[in-house]
């Protein structure tokens, strides 16, 4: 029930909804408009459900220049990506589950060179150049 998505789950509902799937607004309980969403970023709730996808699902955390990994995700989940902004250019990552892990990090390659500890983080580095981070869970 606290997922949004499944507010706009069916074809009635998504046509009673009228807003985006992925934010938290309130509904309305008026008769004419009944659950229809309304005022979609106005409440902060979807900064904060942004936040719990990134930070708890992704399990993406940045503590000063440093990028955290610790995702914990569906098991069917095999493959996805990410695009992350920071201070510098965009940094493009591709997510591998081969063995269909919740939770876990085997690996993590910055452009293209192996990290040797993934768990001290992706160092971010503000050099005007986009990067290519590669996560391998397991």
């Amino acid at each position: 029930m606290l997922n949004p998505v499944n507010r706009a789950a069916s074809r009635a509902g998504v046509h009673a909804y009228k807003v985006e799937p992925y934010v938290w607004p309130p509904t309305s309980t008026r008769n004419r408009a009944v659950r229809r969403g309304g005022w979609t970023w106005y409440t902060g709730a979807a900064g904060w459900l942004y936040r719990a996808g990134l930070e708890s699902i992704l399990g993406l955390t940045k503590c000063g220049d440093v990028l955290h990994v610790a995702p914990c995700i569906p098991p069917r989940w095999s493959a996805f990506g990410s695009a992350i902004a920071t201070a510098q250019p965009l940094t493009k990552s591709a997510w591998r589950n081969p063995h269909g892990v919740t939770r876990g990090v085997a690996g993590i390659d910055l452009d293209g060179v192996r990290l040797d500890s993934p768990e001290q983080g992706i160092a971010l580095r503000d050099d005007g150049q986009p990067h290519r981070v590669k996560v391998v869970l397991g």
